[in-house]
C-alpha cells in the first residue's frame, strides 16, 4: 500500500510537491488572508502546514474552518517555543522536495511558488534556495512601498552578509533535504530574548556552502504593523549583530575586508534599529563603533537630518497624514489582480558599487575553494 507521501509524488511525479511551513502565534486577525493567498497559488502540488505555536486567540479555529474546504492544509499545535521552532516542526512534519516559508500575516502573488520552482528545478542541487522580492503592506493589504531592489545570484555570502537580499521569512523556497542538513531554524535567539533574526541566520547557513537563486520580481506582501515581530526595534538590533557575529565566527575564511565590511553593515542597521527603540545610549555606542571604519558616517547622518528639517518646514501649513492622503490617491492591494513588479535598477552610491564589486570578488575566491560541487561539476 503506497503511503500519503508515495501517492503524492505519484500524482504529481513532473510537479514536485512543495511544503508550505507556516508558524502561528495569535494569528486570527490575518491568518485566514494568509492562508487564501497560499492556496490561490498557480501551483497546486502544495501541502500547507499551519504551526499554532501556543496561540491564546482563535488561530486554530480559523485554520480549521479553511482546512475543512481544503485537504491540502494540515494544523499542527504545539506550545509556545518561538518562530524558529515552529517551523523546525514543519519542516520535520513535511513531505515535500522543496519548503517553503510564509509568515502568518504575509500574503504570496499567485505565481510565487510556481515561478520559484521552475527556477530552482532545473538547477543541480548545490543551489540550495531561490528568493524573490517583496512589497511592504499594510493592515489593509495596501502597497505602502517597494521593498528593496537588489539582488544578487549564485555564491552570495559575502555579499549577503552585508546586502541581505532575501529581505523577510516569507521570500524563501529551499530543497527540505538542505534545509534538514544545516539544522533548520536556531531557537537559541528566541531562548536569548533576542529573537527577530532567526530568518537572516538560517539564509546565511544556507549562503556559506550553497548557490542561491532569485526570481526577480515582487511576488511577496511583506505585512509591517505595531504587532509584527519586525516593529520590536531593539530586539531586531541586538539579534543582527548577534546572528552576524556567529556567522562571521563560523566562517573563518573570509578575509579582513569582508568580515570588516560585514561588521560594519550590520552596525549601521542596528544602529537604526536602536535609534527608532529610542535607546540613545545604545545608539551612542554603536555609532562610535561605526565611526571607527566610516568617519563619513555622521557627516551624512548631519545632512539627513538638515534635510529633514527642511522637509518639516515645507509642510508646514498642509494637513497631516501622508501625501498620497492629501492627494486623494488610493493604494494599490497586494492581491491575485496586480501584476508582480519587475525588477528596478537599485539605488547604489558609487562607494557601494565599489564594495560590492569587490565582494562579488571574495564570493568567487570563496566558492572556487569550495571544491567542485561549487563549480557545477
Amino acid at each position: 500500500m503506497l503511503s500519503d507521501k508515495d501517492r503524492r509524488d505519484t500524482v504529481h511525479s513532473d510537479r514536485p510537491l512543495v511544503s508550505v511551513v507556516i508558524p502561528a502565534f495569535n494569528a486570527s486577525t490575518y491568518i485566514e488572508r494568509t492562508l487564501r493567498s497560499a492556496v490561490r497559488q498557480t501551483y497546486d502540488a502544495l501541502e500547507i502546514i499551519v504551526v499554532n505555536d501556543g496561540s491564546m486567540d482563535h488561530t486554530a479555529k480559523v485554520v480549521e474552518q479553511i482546512a475543512a474546504s481544503d485537504s491540502r492544509i494540515r494544523l499542527l499545535s504545539t506550545p509556545n517555543r518561538g518562530v524558529a521552532a515552529a517551523r523546525n516542526t514543519g519542516i520535520e512534519a513535511s513531505s515535500g522536495r522543496f519548503v517553503a516559508f510564509l509568515d502568518a500575516d504575509d500574503l504570496w502573488h499567485p505565481t510565487k511558488i510556481e515561478k520559484q520552482v521552475n527556477a530552482l528545478n532545473r538547477l543541480p542541487s548545490h543551489w540550495a534556495a531561490v528568493y524573490t522580492l517583496h512589497y511592504i503592506i499594510n493592515e489593509d493589504d495596501e502597497i505602502v512601498r517597494p521593498g528593496s531592489s537588489d539582488v544578487a545570484r549564485g555564491y552570495i555570502y559575502a555579499r549577503h552578509l552585508n546586502v541581505k537580499y532575501v529581505g523577510n521569512g516569507s521570500a524563501l523556497l529551499v530543497r527540505r533535504d538542505v534545509a534538514l542538513a544545516i539544522g533548520g531554524f536556531d531557537g537559541s535567539y528566541a531562548a536569548a530574548g533576542i529573537g527577530g533574526c532567526e530568518d537572516l541566520d538560517f539564509e546565511l547557513k544556507l549562503a556559506a556552502p550553497y548557490f542561491i537563486e532569485v526570481v526577480p520580481e515582487r511576488l511577496v506582501g511583506y505585512r509591517k504593523h505595531p504587532g509584527s515581530m519586525s516593529s520590536d526595534h531593539l530586539r531586531m538590533g541586538k539579534s543582527a549583530l548577534e546572528v552576524v557575529r556567529r556567522s562571521l565566527a563560523a566562517n573563518p575564511q573570509l578575509p579582513r575586508y569582508a568580515i570588516g565590511s560585514a561588521i560594519d553593515a550590520t552596525q549601521k542597521y542596528a544602529f537604526w534599529e536602536f535609534r527608532q527603540a529610542r535607546r540613545t545610549c545604545l545608539s551612542l555606542v554603536t555609532i562610535g563603533a561605526i565611526l571607527r571604519s566610516d568617519p563619513c558616517f555622521v557627516v551624512w547622518l548631519v545632512l539627513q537630518k538638515c534635510l529633514r528639517g527642511i522637509q518639516l518646514c515645507l509642510r508646514l501649513g498642509t494637513t497631516s497624514g501622508n501625501l498620497e492622503d492629501q492627494l486623494g490617491m488610493k493604494r494599490s492591494k497586494f492581491d491575485g489582480h496586480i501584476a508582480p513588479s519587475c525588477l528596478e535598477c537599485p539605488k547604489e552610491t558609487p562607494r557601494l558599487r565599489r564594495r560590492l564589486m569587490r565582494l562579488a570578488a571574495v564570493d568567487a575566491k570563496v566558492s572556487s575553494a569550495l571544491g567542485p560541487r561549487a563549480n557545477g561539476t
